[in-house]
């Protein structure tokens, strides 16, 4: 019997072996027919050395067992990202972005036609669609651009900032020819570029575009060898006359409390010099800073970078976790007097490089909720009118930043938005180094494909093509500027039979209501809990 299942397993494995075996030999057989019989040796003869050795190697089951049918599988998992975009997926259906979300930005980056026709794909009855209320009068005198001046009076030397701008992307993620055609973009269209953690680099500065200098755990570009905060080369790069604003990283939306290591053999050169690290040394970003470890040490040291930029405006970029630790930071501006001159509010929905997948999926506030956590803290600590706030996550449209005004934001950041504007594809291969447009890849190669001057103009264009959306949006809400969006404006369908404003949805504090009273607010939990001198909550 055991000898007669030996017998089966071998003939089994001889008929897997010879499946594939035997259609190369009739692709073989094909054509030498036709006398192309050199041609078919060529073909035929690597592809049965590649099936042979899959029969006999060990580590892969498949393959041991399929020999070169087995390799069929990895070709459509390679190629899967390409044939559901393309073909599978409706226009709809694509993360993190559709396919009409990347017709509408590369057309506007193009200067092409962004009209859609037939009307809406959405269905309007599905807790999908949310919309903004128009006006029966149309306000067609409003003006035709806005800035938003940044920078309280602590501040000596303010902002004015656009109302997009491109959020932080550091330079090592994205490549060389990236950064300069971003940067290139921004100094024609008279908006700034976040530098992203990953330091100040020659490239950023490459155009003259305006810079907000983001400062992450790892210092970079400000660092001593042991990876401290080092004030004096802080200060060297901070009063730079492009830096206009310093940006401290405390979370990133789509990888929350996660720190990061650069192995050293991508650390090149350039990258070194940027980061201010030594060269093929591994690169690494805790979770937390060491400048800081008290809601009160924060602002300091905030205190502290404004001094050394020359009075620049100094902030802090954050997705939303624990809301007590974010109303202790509250707290302590009102007990030190010491102020933030913005607070740039990062969603769950916010893009990365690479970040393991339990935290994009799983860690974080989407942009949604935590603006109107901000907005909540600062108005009812009666703090609104001293601090500016910030939205990134997911922007890309002007009805997307009409949004995000009426829930409180004063202008809005794009990081992804600007990649598909530079020329991305979404292949989803940011994290190796195979970028197939030259954007978020160090390959030299690749990069070459990216015609920085062209893709500028394309980032100018959509930049401002959006802003116009938002104009239009306005005025067809009757309205003078994108601040006088109110939550009442904003509805939201939570069923298919119901639908609401979103104050009747959310609640909207009162100015002063936290500090008057707090215990009738939603938040009187996390109030009570909140700390100047911790980030550890008094109630636990």
């Amino acid at each position: 019997m055991e000898n007669r299942a030996n017998l089966r397993e071998s003939a089994r494995l001889v008929t897997r072996f010879a499946l594939p075996a035997l259609l190369l030999a009739l692709t073989a057989l094909l054509v030498t027919a036709g006398g192309y019989w050199l041609w078919g040796l060529v073909l035929t003869v690597p592809l049965l050395l590649v099936a042979l050795w899959d029969f006999v190697q060990r580590k892969h089951t498949l393959r041991r067992n399929y020999p070169l049918l087995a390799r069929v599988r990895w070709l459509m998992e390679d190629m899967r990202p390409y044939l559901r975009s393309y073909i599978v997926e409706g226009d709809l259906e694509g993360r993190p972005f559709n396919h009409d979300e990347r017709a509408l930005i590369y057309a506007r980056s193009k200067g092409q036609l962004d009209s859609h026709p037939f009307g809406t794909e959405l269905d309007v009855y599905s807790d999908e669609y949310e919309w903004l209320a128009h006006s029966i009068v149309p306000n067609a005198d409003a003006p035709s651009e806005w800035r938003v001046d940044v920078g309280g009076d602590q501040c000596t030397r303010p902002y004015s900032a656009s109302l997009l701008n491109i959020s932080a992307m550091s330079f090592g993620s994205l490549s060389a020819n990236a950064i300069m055609a971003l940067n290139q973009g921004a100094a024609a269209g008279n908006f700034y570029h976040d530098t992203g953690e990953g330091g100040l680099s020659r490239y950023h500065r490459s155009h003259g575009g305006d810079l907000v200098w983001e400062i992450g755990s790892g210092y970079f570009g400000c660092r001593t060898q042991d990876g401290r905060f080092d004030p004096a080369r802080f200060a060297d790069t901070a009063q730079i006359d492009q830096v206009k604003m310093v940006e401290i990283k405390l979370s990133q939306g789509a990888k929350p409390g996660h720190g990061g290591v650069l192995p050293g053999a991508k650390v090149t050169e350039e990258i070194a010099e940027a980061r201010g690290v030594p060269v093929g040394t591994d690169c690494v970003s805790p979770p937390g800073h060491s400048a800081f470890s008290t809601p009160t040490g924060l602002l300091e040291w905030a205190a502290q970078l404004r001094e050394l930029s020359g009075g620049k405006p100094v902030g802090i970029k954050l997705c939303m976790g624990k809301p007590h630790e974010f109303f202790a930071v509250v707290k302590a501006m009102c007990a030190t007097g010491i102020m933030l001159d913005y607070i740039v509010i990062d969603g769950a929905e916010g893009g990365t490089g690479a970040a393991p997948v339990e935290f994009s999926n799983r860690v974080g506030m989407p942009l949604r909720e935590g603006l109107i956590l901000a907005r909540n803290a600062l108005v009812g600590a009666d703090l609104r009118d001293k601090i500016r706030i910030g939205a990134a996550g997911k922007v890309h449209s002007g009805a997307g930043m009409a949004m995000n005004f009426g829930l409180g934001a004063d202008w809005c950041n794009a990081g992804r938005a600007f990649m598909f504007a530079l020329g991305c594809v979404q292949s989803m291969k940011c994290h190796t180094d195979r970028c197939p447009t030259g954007i978020a890849t160090q390959d030299a190669t690749r990069q070459r494909g990216l015609v920085v001057p062209t893709k500028a103009e394309r980032v100018t264009r959509f930049q401002r093509h959006t802003l116009h959306a938002l104009r239009e949006m306005v005025v067809a809400m009757g309205l003078e500027t994108p601040w006088q969006i109110q939550p009442r404006h904003l509805f939201e369908r939570q069923n298919s039979a119901r639908s609401d404003t979103i104050d009747n949805i959310y609640r909207f504090l009162e100015p002063g209501e936290l500090l008057a009273d707090p215990g009738g607010t939603p938040y009187a939990r996390d109030w009570a809990g909140a700390r100047a001198d911790s980030f550890v909550s008094a109630g636990r």
